[in-house]
């Protein structure tokens, strides 16, 4: 079977990428424009009087009184005030991991470079609004103006109309799309943008179509999408070895390539020694139109679809992945509650006044008169007489009638009251939470604060699931670019404090005293947690009043002092963020919590350059004197049993020539003063 040639692979996947999209577009498109339309409804002015209620009350006042807003801002405000982070935790439950810290560290720094919370929060609000947001990764050149240097590192960059842009094939059923193995993310072109940037004219494509397919080129727009396909495939690996052990791999894939890859290695004296079967997953990504395939971008970093959804509330129903925020059960209410507002300004609007009602014959002449009163204030007004019709003359007469006031009907007032209702019901009593009363306790302050938090609890809990989704994402992109021996890269402390690490460092094993490579991303294998920012104001006066009771009971000095700084570090206050460092700082001194790497370090240089304690300097060198005197006296016991071991040499010498009796009588004075030397 013939080879399959370049153009023809990118018709093939140009031809199956538009069926696919068709069928998911068929399959969503009524979802997802209910995701824009709630969007709509919250977000734009005069959004909430669109389609067929506006044809009603047209030429009518068109009054909003946006309620859901007031419940999204809260949810909005909860999670810009409990940040949620991305933490990286070794597999093998190594504690105070420095690799996993660097992680944390270095996904902070490329937070901090593409301003990731932008692409964050734009999320988050899509999805609480609509129900779905999305934000992507992307690795990008650390210096873009440099030819030469080729580091890359991760950028998070936003997603915006994500309902509108972002699709994934119908069999990914995980919420954070790990099982994804198509992505589409559309972006909108004017006809001309498009000609000048991708050099191509959408007026000679086909237009044949229906409506269960998607339009890419409409007289306004011209549609453009990123297309990420995941691709499997087996390759053979081949492992060769030095006469010294040393080891080198090659895969199918280089040789396909060039046949002979091996050739260098062969000379340098490597030998094959074996070779595995081995499972690969990529993900390829292509810039493609309506009509054609306009760019392959070929494999990118990581094998993760670097797209990140974030949904509000989500649900499986018949197959279908629907979505919801917050603003979709509240539309018919908030309509109700428009149109009775409408209604109510019309009949405001009318005169309160009863005014009187002439004839023209009445009133001529004194028009002016009466045009006046409500500013001069006349005592009195005039009007004509009129002709008697039965007696032909003249008759005094008053205002033939008055208008009346509109009334305003009681069964507008009556739902008035149930529509209010329905909004506490389906929002929740939001104005429990903004009233201070002086009367009430803190603990009914907390509980009125928890049944608030909880409305917000799912929108927090689907966010911290798109952030760890984002963090493995990020992992699986660095295995791929951050491979450089020797590279430098900054990293962010827990405190905003500027770092930096080296990839592949060499360094001597603690275990083993072998030499490996420190920060090696090819061997990061790592569970991704995710934590949530500081709490919210509510939780943090619990905290304090919960410690204060404790000091109360509390009669060890040393316990005292930690729930003191425990409480010190939850006080809410203009400018006490120093404090709270403070107080931080003592209890990671005093043990009670876990440092920082940067902590870490600072205690440990602290500790080297300390002054040693006098009162321990003291007791070194008496202990030092007592030493010295000790060996002193040793030496001199040494000397003398020298002394004495010569002396009874030299008094064996002199026995030796002496008779036995006078050898006897020596040895005893001898032995004599031994024993009073000893």
């Amino acid at each position: 079977m013939p080879r399959e040639s370049k153009s023809d692979r990118l018709i093939r996947i140009h031809q199956e990428a538009r069926e696919e999209f068709d069928d998911i577009q068929a399959a969503l498109r009524t979802e997802r424009l209910q995701c824009l339309q709630d969007r709509r409804f919250g977000t734009i002015v005069g959004a909430q009087w669109e389609g067929d209620l506006a044809a009603q009350f047209e030429n009518k006042p068109k009054f909003e009184v946006n309620k859901g807003q007031l419940a999204a801002v809260r949810i909005t405000n909860e999670y810009r005030n409990n940040r949620i982070t991305v933490d990286f935790v070794s597999k093998d439950g190594a504690k105070n991991d420095e690799f996993a810290d660097a992680c944390d560290g270095l996904y902070r720094a490329d937070e901090q470079d593409s301003v990731a919370e932008e692409a964050y929060d734009n999320a988050f609000d899509e999805a609480l609004y609509g129900g779905f947001g999305a934000w992507r990764l992307r690795a990008k050149y650390e210096n873009e103006e440099d030819d030469e240097d080729e580091s890359q590192r991760v950028c998070i960059e936003p997603i915006f109309d994500a309902d509108s842009s972002v699709f994934f094939d119908l069999n990914a059923k995980r919420q954070d799309k790990s099982d994804a193995k198509r992505a589409f993310v559309l972006t909108a072109y004017a006809s001309q943008v498009y000609k000048s940037v991708w050099n191509d004219d959408p007026a000679t494509w086909s237009k044949d179509i229906s409506q269960s397919q998607f339009d890419w080129n409409t007289p306004d727009v011209v549609y453009v999408a990123e297309y990420y396909r995941v691709e499997e495939r087996r390759i053979t690996v081949y492992e060769y070895k030095s006469i010294t052990d040393d080891e080198e791999y090659l895969t199918s894939d280089d040789f396909d390539e060039d046949e002979n890859a091996d050739a260098e290695l062969l000379a340098r004296g490597f030998k094959r020694t074996e070779e595995k079967k081995r499972r690969i997953r990529e993900v390829h990504k292509f810039i493609m139109s309506g009509a054609r395939i306009l760019e392959d971008c070929g494999v990118i970093a990581g094998k993760c679809i670097p797209i990140v959804p974030m949904y509000g509330k989500r649900w499986f129903v018949d197959n279908v992945e629907r979505c919801a925020g917050i603003i979709r059960y509240i539309k018919d209410v908030q309509r109700i509650k428009n149109m009775q507002i409408s209604k109510l300004g019309e009949l405001s609007a009318y005169s309160s006044v009863e005014k009187p009602i002439v004839t023209p014959q009445q009133i001529a002449g004194h028009q002016t008169m009466w045009e006046e009163d409500n500013i001069k204030n006349y005592p009195y007004l005039m009007l004509n007489p009129i002709d008697d019709p039965v007696s032909g003359g003249q008759m005094v007469s008053g205002p033939i009638g008055y208008t009346k006031p509109p009334q305003i009907p009681p069964a507008m007032a009556a739902l008035l009251q149930i529509t209010e209702q329905d909004m506490v019901d389906l929002l929740g009593n939001q104005q429990a939470g903004e009233e201070m009363m002086s009367n009430i306790s803190g603990k009914a302050v907390e509980l009125i604060q928890n049944r608030l938090d909880m409305q917000s609890f799912i929108y927090m809990s689907n966010m911290a699931k798109a952030m760890k989704r984002s963090g493995e994402i990020w992992l699986s992109m660095m295995k791929d670019i951050a491979v450089e021996d020797g590279r430098k890269m900054q990293t962010i402390g827990l405190n905003g404090e500027a770092g930096e690490i080296e990839l592949l460092r060499p360094m001597a094993d603690k275990k083993t005293g072998e030499t490996v490579k420190q920060y090696d991303f090819t061997n990061a294998n790592f569970k991704v947690n995710v934590e949530v920012g500081p709490s919210s104001s509510s939780k943090r006066a619990a905290t304090v009043r919960a410690v204060t009771g404790m000091l109360a009971i509390t009669k060890d000095p040393e316990s005292a002092s930690v729930l003191e700084a425990l409480a010190m570090m939850n006080m809410e206050g203009e400018g006490i963020g120093d404090v709270r460092q403070y107080f931080r700082q003592k209890l990671v001194r005093m043990g009670v919590m876990k440092p920082s790497p940067e902590e870490l370090d600072q205690l440990q240089q602290e500790a080297a350059n300390q002054p040693p304690d006098a009162q321990q300097q003291y007791m070194e060198a008496a202990a030092n004197e007592a030493n010295a005197k000790a060996q002193k006296a040793q030496a001199e016991t040494g000397l003398t049993l020298a002394k004495i071991e010569q002396a009874r040499a030299d008094t064996a010498k002199v026995m030796a020539d002496m008779d036995i009796d006078k050898q006897k009588q020596i040895l005893a004075i001898i032995d004599q003063l031994a024993k009073v030397q000893q």
